[in-house]
C-alpha cells in the first residue's frame, strides 16, 4: 500500500515544488489567484507568479511557508495551501460578505488550493492533504482553519481545475465543518481548533 507523508514547503525542496505544479491550471497559477489584490492580478507575468510562490514556499529556510507538499512513497504528488487569512488580500478586496466573515477573529488560517500530479490522482489524496492542514494548523498555533470548497449538485462531477478549491466532502471528512453555503455550489467551511489543541512540532510526518 502506497505511504503517504507531508511536510512544509520549507522543509522541501524547490525541485519538489516545481514537479507538483508542472501540469494544468497550477502550472500558469502558482497559487496566486488569491494573493493579488484586484485588477493587479492582469498585469501579473508567468515569470513573477514562478518567482511569487517559490519565495513564499521558502524551501530551505526556517520559514514561513506558504503551504504542504504530499508525498506518496517519497515522491512529491501534491500540495496544498495553508497560511494565516490575511496573507490572501484577494479574499479580502472582493465584494463578497462570505469572504470577509467575522474579520475581527484572530488566528484564522485559510486553506485555499489542492493540486494533485496526474499519475497520483484518485487515490484519495486530496483527503490526506485535508487531514494534514489539521496537523500542521495545530502545531503552528492556529485558533481556526478556514477552507472555500465546491459541493457538486448530485449527479455531477468536476474537473480537477475546478476542485483546486477542495471539494466539500473532503474537508467533511477532515472533521471541518459547514459555516456558510453563499452559492449553490460554494461552502465555507471552518475547523476550530483552539489553544487546547496547540502543540509545536517539527520534522516529517506520516499518514
Amino acid at each position: 500500500m502506497p505511504e503517504f507523508s507531508w511536510r512544509p514547503a520549507n522543509d522541501a525542496t524547490s525541485e519538489d515544488v516545481e514537479a507538483v505544479f508542472d501540469a494544468g491550471g497550477a502550472r500558469r497559477c502558482r497559487c496566486q489567484a488569491l494573493k493579488v489584490p484586484g485588477w493587479i492580478w492582469r498585469d501579473t507575468t508567468q515569470e513573477g507568479r514562478d518567482a511569487a510562490l517559490l519565495e513564499q514556499a521558502g524551501c530551505g529556510t526556517s520559514g514561513p511557508t506558504s503551504g504542504l507538499i504530499g508525498y506518496v512513497d517519497g515522491e512529491p504528488a501534491g500540495w496544498v495551501a495553508v497560511e494565516p487569512r490575511e496573507n490572501y488580500p484577494r479574499i479580502w478586496a472582493r465584494q463578497k460578505s462570505w469572504m470577509r466573515m467575522d474579520p475581527d477573529l484572530e488566528d484564522v488560517w485559510s486553506v485555499t488550493c489542492f493540486v494533485v500530479r496526474k499519475g497520483f490522482r484518485r487515490q484519495g489524496l486530496m483527503y490526506e492533504l485535508a487531514a494534514a492542514t489539521v496537523e500542521y494548523g495545530r502545531q503552528v498555533g492556529a485558533s481556526v482553519l478556514e477552507g472555500y470548497p465546491t459541493e457538486p449538485p448530485p449527479g455531477k462531477t468536476v474537473i480537477w481545475d475546478e476542485a483546486s478549491v477542495g471539494l466539500l466532502q473532503v474537508f467533511l471528512a477532515a472533521g471541518y465543518e459547514v459555516e456558510a453555503s453563499p452559492t449553490l455550489r460554494r461552502r465555507v467551511v471552518r475547523h476550530r481548533l483552539g489553544a487546547d489543541w496547540r502543540r509545536i512540532g517539527t520534522g516529517e510526518h506520516t499518514g
